[in-house]
């Protein structure tokens, strides 16, 4: 198997965590991690830092597939419209590279990464930690961000092998 530059993204209004693994014979291998910090009270500015921001990751590590949390709906509904902005935002970014996108749910990465999708945040943390054999604390956003980045090459070798096979991958 050649090796895959996987994008993982954790989209948010505020901070957008990213995660850059490499996927190999040898399984995933860390590259980068991060978060986009978007400052000041302009809303529309925000989320033209978080285009901008996700347009340079793309253009530094070319991914050759991008895998991004899917929106959940919160309690407070103002909340869920600026965090789907922000999914925009950043997905608008990726799309000048046409690798292909796939979205996970929160819980689909829990339990893809720590194998419970009830799994609290120290603990995603802790494995990807593990999982990529990194030292030292991961900021929760860039974990995340990894953490998405892992579940899709995980779960990759099933979809293509289910694709192949004619089923829904």
């Amino acid at each position: 198997m050649a090796s895959l530059t996987i994008l993982g993204l954790d989209p948010g209004s505020r901070a957008t965590g990213y995660g850059v693994v490499v996927l190999g014979p040898g399984g995933c291998r860390y590259v980068a991690s991060g978060a986009i910090r978007a400052t000041g009270s302009d809303f529309a500015a925000r989320l033209q830092q978080i285009y901008q921001g996700v347009a340079a990751l793309v253009a530094e590590y070319a991914p050759a597939e991008i895998a991004i949390e899917r929106v959940f709906v919160n309690r407070n509904p103002d909340s869920a419209l600026k965090l789907g902005q922000a999914r925009g935002a950043a997905l608008s970014a990726t799309f000048a590279s046409h690798a292909p996108i796939h979205e996970y749910s929160p819980r689909a990465v829990k339990l893809g990464v720590v194998g419970t999708g009830a799994a609290e945040k120290a603990q995603v943390q802790r494995m990807v930690g593990v999982l990529l054999g990194l030292d030292g604390r991961l900021g929760s956003d860039a974990a995340d961000a990894l953490a998405i980045a892992l579940c899709h090459a995980h779960g990759r070798g099933l979809r293509l092998a289910l694709a192949a096979a004619g089923g829904a991958a």
